[in-house]
């Protein structure tokens, strides 16, 4: 198994240090605060492991991204549990740091049943065998990168993320608000479900407010531009294996007022639709005056 899948599941392995009270590890992606998706990752996971019933898996969950999470000291989650119903189960998370809550979740569980179904069709996208990893590119022009944030995003990935859309990482040109990305875990996740739930939740907040960057020609990285991930909600539609590929579709139909709003769809490779995401998040331009001001 690559370092790098192990890093994730540690990610995921959450200990436990009271009845329904976790303690998760961080790891540095490069933005100077913990990332977004770890803590969607990992409160997902508290709130999965105080619930007796195997055959119940997350269909939703709806998070909000409070304080910057600060990555030199653990998140502890508290998991309340609101209902254990006879189809459905609900449970709150509040991620504390510094004794203050810096993410809010909000999770239901619905054990597994049939019924009517439908879904939109995947787009026609070259297989991920035929594209190039993300990290390949951008290690490939490490001279595009910050110097002080170079080796944090050269560093191995516990995911694989494939572009279908041929553009470096870097490029400020305006393009349409559209994101097309072939992802999976580096090696195998075992068969816990909620591991695979989680991996996609940790997946499903990259590159997501990016994409409302685009047709601006600006980066989340822009020294005047604050951006920073406001709310997350995901929907799991089927099973999956988020060890296998699968296409992630996201599009941003709006942005305004400082905000920016995407969604986005994840596919497996035969075109099931098993799960979907939506964000909004702080797009704020800061004046340069402003920003020289003591």
């Amino acid at each position: 198994m690559p370092r790098s899948t192990d890093t994730l599941i540690a990610l995921l392995d959450l200990e436990p240090i009271e009845r329904n009270i976790y303690r998760g590890r961080n790891r540095d992606i490069g933005s100077g605060r913990i990332f977004g998706g770890q803590v969607l990752a990992q409160a997902l996971v508290a709130a999965r492991r105080t619930i007796e019933q195997e055959d119940r898996a997350a269909h939703s969950l709806h998070g909000y991204f409070i304080l910057e999470g600060d990555l030199e000291i653990p998140v502890v989650y508290f998991v309340d549990c609101l209902r254990d119903g006879r189809s459905f189960t609900t449970r709150n998370v509040n991620a504390i740091q510094h004794g203050r809550a810096i993410f809010a979740l909000s999770a239901s569980f619905h054990r597994t049943e049939e019924s009517l179904s439908h879904q939109a069709p995947m787009p026609d996208v070259p297989p991920p065998e035929e594209l190039r990893s993300e990290l390949e590119i951008v290690r490939e022009a490490p001279e595009r990168i910050p110097s002080h944030l170079r080796a944090i995003l050269t560093q191995d990935r516990p995911l694989d993320f494939r572009p279908v859309d041929k553009h470096h990482p870097f490029d400020r040109e305006a393009r349409a608000p559209v994101r097309r990305t072939w992802v999976k875990a580096l090696g195998s996740l075992g068969d816990d479900p909620v591991h695979h739930q989680a991996a996609l939740a940790y997946a499903s907040d990259y590159g997501i407010l990016s994409t409302a960057l685009q047709p601006h020609g600006r980066t989340v990285r822009d020294t005047d531009l604050m951006a920073a991930s406001l709310d997350h909600s995901m929907w799991f539609h089927r099973p999956f294996r988020a060890d296998e590929w699968l296409l992630y579709v996201v599009e941003s139909p709006v942005a305004h007022g400082a905000r920016g709003f995407a969604h986005g769809r994840f596919f497996t490779r035969d075109g099931t639709l098993v799960a979907s995401a939506a964000q909004e998040g702080l797009l704020r331009t800061i004046d340069s005056r402003r920003r020289a001001r003591p």
